[in-house]
């Protein structure tokens, strides 16, 4: 029966092992003992808790099974032939003479399903089958049981992104098997499972990697000794990891992972990700939408991409820009994206969870986070203290969470790339603000010299920004109820013919009305153009295209609040010297020192 089993004919092998056994050809092994089987009372089998007797016709029905899954892998049809029966019957006999001897001595037996594989295994060992010993420990991998000797802590994280418990007898196995792969004796494969589960239990891990398990096991092979196994199973490990990147089998389908993966938060902590929450998400995303993808089918579009030991921050990136990428296929994921993103934005500000509070918590949150958020914002001087002086109880009873349902993907994100106030204080950034404390927030700006009624005027126009039937500008948006309440949204100026009026007015105070988010339109007509004499110098003027370059500079240098891009516009009328040089400023030819690309 000896024969070098090939990488090849390895996965095969194990493939059939795995086939359940109504889809293979089955043979009764068990009668080619006849009459000479073992039968005492003193020997019981263990099996998962229920007691039984021995029968060796199990014996050789395992054996018979090793060596029928063996030679399909090798696509040999004679198999219940004469030779192969009575090589299982002369191992099965060799186990029963094993067992007979220990009764001999006066020993009652209880044995396990692991103590019979092991003495099957020893008996194919005697028989020169090494091969088929490999076999049955294919066989072994699914109904391995757990021999730990003590509670064992880390969890094992599967290539497909499952985290499992740990099973020292599924290390074992595999190491039995890179021992018979060379026809060697597998006892040692015990004291090697051992040493690596104590190994890697005692370095406080609580989730360890498949493939840094396999690294501890070529590590305690060489550490004991058995140097020949260890390369052999490098080399096996090799193989397999190409033969997964030529099949594609290495990056599993995301799409049909398992639910809980290693999740990595901020400090560093790794823990468990449910996905419980993300089915909350959907929930709450999907709320008045008819979209074309079921519940089901919409998470497994968000589980895209996730893989274990992500850290919490990519976890949510991913499933946000998964969330996107569905609107393409229907108009009414965008809102439905907005939404996933909304979550988030609230888990961050309000101290809320959509596990733990629920969507019907939200309005309580925003109730009871107003104080705080205005609190810390005047503290850290993004807001201005004199908010304080409305009746922040009314101010908070009024908000209304069910507003954001409305903004698609587009505006939520506009929103908190541009517009909500950031505490940048702390080593990591975070917002301070919702969506709906950041209009009620520009409304009490708006409305803080209102002598009566202030709280009435702020909430009612309040009541218009939420429900989108006006908007104010950019400016206003950016700056009402800070400390710098600039609310205006563009200036007009003219630049007189003097180099103080060009750099003071046309350069200088333009960048301070375009810190404060201001756009700019200014006319340049007053200022001689090209070859222009110059009485105070006795020299030549170089026109009106090098100032406006400096402008132009000037918009990209300082641009609005640091959050959009400065805006300008520059007027020349059609008589002026320069106008067929200003036509070409925003040309993409020419020098580019005459060029105004941004204005």
């Amino acid at each position: 029966m000896i024969q070098k089993i090939s990488f090849e004919e390895d996965l095969e092998l194990k493939r059939f092992a795995a086939t359940p056994k109504e889809k293979k050809p089955r043979f009764d092994w068990g009668t080619v003992l006849g009459e000479n089987r073992l039968h005492r009372p003193e020997i019981k089998i263990d099996a998962g808790g229920a007691e039984r007797d021995f029968d060796l016709a199990e014996i050789a029905d395992t054996i018979g099974n090793a060596l029928t899954d063996l030679l399909l892998s090798r696509q040999e049809n004679d198999i219940y032939t004469e030779v192969n029966r009575k090589f299982v019957a002369s191992v099965a006999e060799s186990v029963g003479e094993v067992l007979a001897k220990q009764i001999e001595q006066g020993r009652g037996l209880k044995l396990s399903t692991h103590d019979i594989h092991l003495l099957i295994e020893k008996a194919l060992i005697e028989n020169d089958a090494h091969d088929v010993a490999r076999s049955l420990m294919f066989g072994r991998i699914k109904s391995a049981q757990q021999v730990e000797r003590a509670p064992v802590s880390i969890r094992l994280i599967r290539r497909n992104g499952q985290v499992v418990p740990w099973s020292e007898s599924k290390i074992e196995i595999a190491v039995r098997k890179a021992f018979l792969a060379l026809h060697l004796d597998s006892e040692p494969a015990i004291e090697i499972a051992r040493a690596v589960t104590d190994r890697l239990n005692s370095g406080g891990q609580a989730f360890i990697n498949i493939e840094d398990v396999q690294d501890a096991v070529q590590e305690e092979m060489m550490r004991q000794g058995h140097f020949k196994v260890a390369e052999s199973y490098i080399l096996y490990r090799a193989h397999r990891s190409r033969v997964r990147e030529e099949e594609g089998l290495a990056p599993v389908d995301e799409s049909q992972q398992e639910s809980m993966i290693v999740v990595t938060e901020a400090n560093g902590e790794n823990t468990f990700w449910d996905g419980l929450d993300l089915k909350r998400r959907i929930e709450f995303a999907t709320i008045g939408l008819d979209l074309n993808l079921d519940s089901e089918e919409i998470e497994t579009e968000l589980r895209r991409s996730l893989y274990p030991e992500m850290k919490r921050a990519d976890l949510q990136r991913t499933i946000v820009l998964n969330a996107k990428a569905l609107i393409e296929r229907d108009a009414d994921f965008a809102r439905f994206a907005g939404r996933i993103l909304l979550t988030y934005i609230y888990e961050e500000v309000l101290a809320w969870d959509i596990v733990r509070d629920g969507v019907d918590g939200l309005k309580e949150a925003h109730r009871r986070a107003f104080k705080p958020y205005l609190k810390r914002a005047i503290e850290i001087d993004r807001v201005h203290s004199k908010l304080l002086d409305f009746d922040l109880d009314k101010i908070a009873a009024a908000l209304d969470p069910s507003a954001d349902l409305d903004f698609d993907y587009l505006g939520v994100q506009t929103l908190y790339d541009r517009y909500l106030i950031v505490d940048k204080t702390a080593r990591q950034h975070h917002r301070l603000e919702v969506p709906q404390f950041f209009w009620i927030r520009v409304a009490m700006g708006l409305f803080h010299h209102e002598k009566d009624d202030r709280e009435g005027y702020a909430i009612r126009l309040y009541n218009l920004y939420k429900s989108r039937r006006f908007c104010s500008s950019t400016p206003t948006l950016f700056n009402s109820g800070t400390l710098h309440s600039q609310l205006s949204s563009c200036y007009l100026y003219k630049v007189d013919d003097s180099i103080e009026s060009i750099m003071h007015r046309g350069i200088a105070d333009n960048a301070f009305l375009s810190k404060w988010a201001g756009g700019l339109g200014g006319s340049w007509t007053a200022v001689r153009g090209t070859g222009g004499f110059i009485k105070g110098t006795n020299g030549e003027s170089q026109g009106v295209i090098p100032f406006l370059k400096l402008h132009n500079d000037q918009l990209v240098a300082v641009n609005q609040g640091g959050k959009r891009r400065g805006s300008g516009c520059a007027y020349l009328e059609t008589w002026h010297n320069d106008i067929d040089d200003f036509l070409e400023l925003r040309k993409n030819t020419g020098d580019d020192r005459r060029r105004t690309h941004d204005m």
